[in-house]
């Protein structure tokens, strides 16, 4: 039997998406396709996978990105889909499955994201600074795309805040252990 579930994750919060994909693994529910906001699930043996997310280096199409998910799956992986840069992967198995086995690999990861958050926050900041100056200045009536453009600019500040920190915990667990 087939559902599927409409559910929102932000960007920074994927290690709680990995989660629940894996607490809905354990229910019999396996991830079969992602979407925007949209989960399908098919039937399963409780606990039968694992569930990974990556956040890609490239775009999807890229050569190098397809190589990487050739190899994954190479190594028992299956790719479930992809949405924007976002790859969910699966593993059959009792044991573990993780695609970060050490904090260096991890504050790459983690760096990337932070990276085109910081970008999405940057554009929407300038794009809404740039649309209430025409508000203020010309009595253009774009100010609302222009607060919302900040509002989107926050949140992401608050992600990336959020990224910042995991990061630098990270870090430094990472000189304890050199």
């Amino acid at each position: 039997m087939r559902k599927i579930v409409h559910k929102w994750f932000w960007v920074w919060n994927f290690d709680k998406e990995e989660k629940w994909l894996n607490e809905m693994a354990a229910k019999g529910l396996a991830l079969t396709s992602v979407g925007f906001r949209r989960y399908e699930f098919e039937d399963c043996t409780p606990g039968e996978y694992k569930i990974c997310l990556e956040f890609l280096e490239n775009k999807f199409r890229e050569a190098e990105n397809t190589k990487y998910i050739e190899f994954l799956e190479e190594t028992g992986a299956e790719h479930v889909g992809t949405f924007l840069r976002w790859a969910y992967f699966r593993k059959k198995g009792e044991g573990e499955f993780k695609l970060f086995s050490d904090n260096t690999s991890k504050i790459k990861h983690l760096t990337r994201i932070i990276a085109f958050i910081a970008l999405i926050a940057g554009v929407n900041f300038y794009i809404g600074c740039y649309n209430l100056f025409l508000y203020f200045s010309w009595g253009n009536a774009i100010s609302l795309l222009g607060v919302l453009n900040l509002l989107v600019a926050a949140f992401s500040g608050v992600g990336l805040i959020r990224l910042f920190r995991k990061r630098k915990k990270l870090k430094s667990e990472q000189q304890i252990f050199e």
